[in-house]
């Protein structure tokens, strides 16, 4: 009952969590709340969305998922990115393609990217990651 509540799905959508990733049942009721709020309130993705990836939620939050929901925003918003890019997809890679995909092709746009990223996953807030 604490995963529907801390993740807002609904029966269906647990149990299909479930199914494709039985390790969400282990992830405490915090853990669950603060990613759901952050992916669903922040990066604007559906609970049911998350309940078909529910291994989006073994990824580190400050680590991963925030992070490189700053870097895609950033270069979404500075016309960098097609707006029609997926975050999962983006969550998925290693840090080594993460890094070759979007951190290395704008060095010249936008210098900062790689130092800002780092900060990012350090926990910081990065200066450069200013949003509307």
């Amino acid at each position: 009952d604490h995963l529907k509540k801390a993740t807002r799905w609904s029966d269906a959508d647990a149990g299909i969590a479930v199914s494709r990733w039985p390790t969400v049942l282990s992830l405490s009721k915090e853990t669950l709340q603060r990613k759901s709020d952050f992916l669903v309130a922040e990066v604007g993705l559906e609970p049911a969305y998350i309940a078909r990836r529910p291994a989006m939620l073994s990824y580190s939050l400050e680590g991963r998922l925030r992070p490189r929901y700053y870097v895609m925003r950033f270069l979404k918003e500075n016309g960098l990115l097609d707006h029609d890019r997926d975050y999962y997809g983006m969550v998925l890679f290693s840090e080594k393609v993460f890094a070759e995909k979007f951190i290395c092709p704008h060095k010249e746009a936008a210098p900062h990217l790689p130092e800002d990223y780092a900060a990012a996953r350090r926990g910081e807030m990065p200066t450069n990651f200013r949003f509307i």
